[in-house]
């Protein structure tokens, strides 16, 4: 039909409507694809844009993602994605101070590099201003960021520290050694912190070079979620981002596709490492597909078969039989072909030589006996919770957008999804027949045969646009409530009810996203006479809780967990039993009647006894000339100096694996008989999407008929002077040292100095990066690559802690304590300026708001009011006292309560002189 047939006032009508639609986007700003409530923009530019509005959330979260990491490096070039990655941080243009106004506006940010990207992002309070700052933030540090020789300087001792970190853990250095010799040409070889020969010589105009040509909106994708305007959103980006021009990419700027690709390996490759440790560690390397290939799926699956416990083959054969104390397997999702990556962890009587031959005759063995349907689907129940939970949660999910956008386009998270739950045990044995197979490990040494090898083929990136072109999703999740985080809000919509035998419980229902729900309970049981040389006997109870029940067995329990979509976790000590629980509304019932099963009928097993007893005294023996660890251990002991039989004595690593070679499994199920049960110490929160009618009575029915036969009696820690102490603990051969720095405080919560030592704290050394500590430590001396400081006040016992901490290299030893005390004095001499204190209220507070939006840090908050007999209104007093605080209110109260002489300093390094 031709235009003039039809009528004038269709013409019109039509006219219009196209009008309309032009206009609901600002200039130079195109709509791509939607998928389940996410939507892709484009601008002229070249930047991509990814909108995930969420109305209930309480903030947004701002994530751009850079397409260069260490793929793209070249030669003298190694971790320069990387230590790019620290310089963004040091300024911009517009914003020359750029952890400081993080700090200020409570922002919880980070930045990242991996293999094929690197991204930045920071989650604030949910508010226009807020939501202009931080993409104006990264506008502007997209092209206008220092990147200066002086800041290069400084962060690279910073990198150099963080690369020194790294070569303590025997794991971490085998990994590069391991990765080396299985690439020898693809940079997925070279870890992404870098060679430290190239990030200590390389020239600033290089990194500048590089930061021009690929931070750049056209290889870029802005990330916005949270609680936004989607109108508002583009017109901001539009605004700051559009206003940057496409650059011109020819020449030296033309940013290639990257075409190495490592040849087919054709045999065994070994590699040995040799250095200080407590732990044996085999590992074993496979070539495999990248991450959008049609087998990846069928690969990921295949980690989960092969390790996780109770019933992984590889855990089976490797650690119920004693050859290995811990399995664990990754397939490494990336862009391009990858691999496989499996790790036994074995004490050092072992002889790993047994359990290598175990290792690939398991491995050997799913060809004659191929993975059943039982396992994948057991194994398909899991990974699909985790992408499910992770889609649940808009800030990570918002993060996680980085690693698929690098596999080749966002929507790929969609498509992995939906393809694992495809995966069938056909396609499990077809991935292990293509490329688990010897001639594509890598392990140890060199191997020649005379016969034929086999060789794994490994597939070629797929074409990923062809892949996602007609991607339609699934059904939108619920969204969440517009929820006030405001605490007498919280206090308004909680309901809390004391069951008979004294058991307490908090229950928060609101309309969450995907309808999940967080469920946190301690049981505090016991006296201090009659815990008295139990300890030990305590401490394994909690482990044994989940390993099986008089009805299911370790595995069968996962199974359920897994069906259910649901995450459990317990934990315990001398005189407590505390978890959480992560699930969804329809399947929050069945989870709790599951847990009455694990803590009321536990069948402490003892084939799992024997299990646990290897695998703790695996990690015992594993962290015995660990710095942090030791450093840590050594400071715990001196400030909490109880009688060797006392509940909270802290024994030393000898005595923690004498305690356990003499633990005896009656002796912990008579712990577990008097001991655990529901009592006036217990308490239970439960918040998310849920029916308190249908829930209150299932946890009543749990934890009303149910009581220990020794009686719960809340027995004191109070403040212990202990003086000061200085030691040094030498860990040789760790190229990584730590200090950690401590003292008790005379201090409750509810003092009135609580408040202002609170805020000192934060901008000592409790901000992101930007506090006095880091300010000087990191970012001008560049000594350490995590500094810190922490303060603590307990609500009943008068009871505090003041201390820090940093991480270094050896030599620098000296110069960070000092520079630690400096900081320290100058603030308890001249106190902190009012712009200081000003920025630092602001922060704090929006922090703590957006902290109350994360349901699990409501749960744990409300569980810590009710063991207080406390609610929210102490939060509230709080928050009003910072905000009223002066600068001569805190430097009052930091005189009062820190003293620098009963600071206790603990170091431990390799400071042994060099010959």
């Amino acid at each position: 039909m031709k235009i003039a047939q039809f009528p004038r006032s269709m013409l019109v009508f039509l006219c219009l409507s196209i009008a309309s639609q032009a206009s609901a986007f600002p200039d130079g700003v195109t709509q791509g694809a939607s998928v389940e409530g996410i939507t892709e923009y484009q601008l002229d530019n070249g930047l991509r844009v990814v909108l995930f509005p969420e109305p209930g959330a309480e903030q947004i979260t701002v994530n751009i993602t850079y397409f260069v990491g260490s793929r793209h490096e070249g030669y003298g070039e190694t971790g320069m994605a990387h230590l790019l990655e620290h310089l963004v941080f040091k300024g911009s243009t517009n914003h020359p101070d750029i952890s400081k106004e993080l700090t200020d506006r409570g922002a919880r940010p980070n930045g990242t590099t991996w293999t094929d990207r690197t991204n930045y992002f920071e989650t604030l309070k949910a508010t226009d201003d807020n939501l202009a700052w931080a993409i104006g933030l990264e506008a502007d540090r997209m092209v206008n960021s220092f990147i200066s020789a002086d800041d290069l300087e400084s962060e690279m001792t910073v990198v150099r520290n963080e690369w020194e970190s790294g070569e303590n853990q025997p794991f971490s250095v085998l990994l590069k050694r391991v990765t080396g010799t299985a690439f020898h040409w693809h940079n997925y070889g070279k870890s992404t912190i870098g060679a430290r020969a190239d990030v200590e010589n390389v020239p600033i105009e290089r990194l500048q070079a590089f930061y021009r040509k690929y931070y750049q909106p056209d290889n870029a994708m802005l990330v916005v979620a949270g609680r936004f305007e989607e109108e508002r959103a583009l017109e901001l980006i539009a605004q700051k981002f559009g206003a940057i021009p496409r650059p011109d990419r020819t020449g030296a700027n033309q940013i290639f596709p990257t075409y190495t690709r490592e040849p087919t390996q054709d045999g065994l490759r070994e590699v040995t490492l040799r250095r200080t440790g407590d732990t044996q560690i085999l590992m074993g390397l496979w070539h495999v597909p990248p991450g959008p290939h049609e087998d990846f799926p069928a690969i990921e699956v295949l980690t989960r078969v092969l390790t996780r416990e109770p019933a992984g083959r590889l855990y089976k054969a490797l650690v119920e039989t004693g050859k290995a104390a811990s399995v664990s397997a990754f397939s490494f999702r990336f862009r391009e072909p990858g691999m496989l990556l499996i790790n036994a962890m074995a004490r050092q009587d072992v002889d790993l030589a047994e359990t290598r031959a175990a290792m690939l005759a398991s491995l050997e063995d799913l060809r004659s006996n191929p993975v059943t349907d039982e396992e994948v689907e057991r194994a398909k129940r899991e990974i699909s919770k985790f992408l499910e939970q992770q889609f649940l949660d808009t800030e990570s999910f918002a993060r996680g957008l980085s690693e698929w956008a690098a596999n080749g386009d966002w929507r790929l998270y969609f498509v992995h999804r939906d393809r694992i739950g495809e995966v069938t045990a056909a396609d499990v044995a077809r991935a292990v027949d293509r490329y688990l197979m010897e001639s594509n490990l890598t392990i140890g040494q060199f191997i020649p045969t005379e016969e034929t090898p086999r060789r794994a083929e490994i597939p070629d990136v797929p074409d990923v646009a062809a892949l996602v072109a007609d991607y339609k999703g699934r059904e939108a999740v619920q969204q969440a409530e517009v929820f006030d985080p405001d605490p007498a809000n919280v206090d308004a919509r909680t309901e809390r009810t004391d069951l008979n035998t004294g058991f307490r419980v908090a229950l928060l229902p609101k309309q969450t996203r995907g309808g999940s729900v967080h469920v946190d309970f301690s049981m505090r049981f016991g006296s201090e006479e009659a815990l008295t040389g139990r300890a030990a006997d305590g401490a394994l109870v909690a482990d044994m809780l989940l390993r099986g029940t008089t009805e299911r067995d370790r595995q069968a329990i996962q199974d359920e967990l897994d069906r259910l979509g649901a995450t459990m976790s317990l934990s315990g000590e001398a005189a407590l039993l505390a978890g959480s629980i992560e699930t969804k509304k329809e399947h929050l019932a069945d989870t709790l009647r599951l847990l009455g099963e694990i803590l009321k009928k536990p069948a402490f097993d003892d084939k799992e006894w024997n299990l646990l007893k290897e695998e703790r005294l695996m990690r015992w023996e594993s962290v015995q000339k660990e710095p942090i660890f030791r450093a840590g251990m050594a400071m715990s002991r001196h400030l909490n100096p109880w009688p060797e039989n006392h509940p909270d004595y802290v024994p030393t690593i000898a005595e923690s694996i004498a305690r356990l070679d003499s633990a005896e499994l009656e002796r912990a199920q008579a712990f577990y008989r008097e001991f655990v049960g529901a009592s006036s110490g217990g308490h239970m929160v439960i918040v998310g999407d849920f029916d308190s009618d249908e829930i209150l009575p299932l946890v009543a029915d749990i934890f009303d008929d149910w009581q220990p036969s020794e009686p719960y009696v809340r027995f004191a820690r109070p403040f212990r002077d202990v003086g000061a102490l200085n030691q040094v603990i030498e860990t040789p051969d760790k190229a990584n040292a730590f200090l950690t720095a401590g003292m008790n405080l005379k201090i409750r919560d509810d003092d009135p100095d609580y408040p202002a030592m609170v805020l000192a704290n934060f901008m000592l050394g409790g901000g992101f990066i930007s506090s006095r500590l880091a300010n000087r430590i990191r970012e001008e001396e560049g000594l350490s690559y995590g500094v810190g400081s922490s303060f603590s006040a307990h609500g009943i016992d008068e009871r505090g802690s003041f201390g820090g901490y940093a991480i270094f290299s050896p030599e620098n030893g000296e110069k960070v304590r000092i520079a630690f005390l400096e900081e320290l004095e100058l603030a308890l001499e001249e106190g902190f300026s009012a712009d200081e204190v000003e920025a630092a209220k602001r922060g704090y507070l929006d922090g703590q708001r957006i902290n109350r939006t994360r349901d699990d840090w409501l749960a744990s908050t409300i569980e810590r009011n009710l063991f207080y007999n406390r609610t929210m209104t102490r939060a509230t007093e709080v928050e009003n006292a910072i905000a009223r605080l002066t600068p001569e209110q805190i430097l009052a109260a930091m005189r009062r309560h820190i003293d620098i002489e009963k600071l206790s300093i603990v170091m431990a390094g390799d400071f042994g002189d060099e010959d």
